[in-house]
């Protein structure tokens, strides 16, 4: 745990910077025991989503699994 400590000023500054840039919004953190990470992350890709969360330093001690989701439709769209 002290190796995840040692990374915090890092991670925070990295994640701020991604934040500016718009490539990540709100982070949540699950409880300790279940050990989850949840980003929000803006990409046109797969591919440049999971680049973005590989460049936080915590990155190294998670398994990442990505959810592309769709915007929700406009109130009265048909399809």
């Amino acid at each position: 745990m002290s190796d995840v400590y040692a990374v915090i000023a890092e991670e925070q500054a990295k994640a701020s910077e991604l934040q500016v840039a718009g490539k990540i919004g709100a982070i949540h953190l699950a409880t300790l025991s279940r050990g989850t990470v949840f980003i929000e992350t803006f990409a046109a890709t797969l591919e440049e989503a999971t680049a973005t969360v590989l460049s936080l330093p915590m990155a190294i001690w998670w398994d990442i699994d990505v959810f592309p989701l769709s915007a929700p439709g406009k109130p009265g769209a048909t399809s």
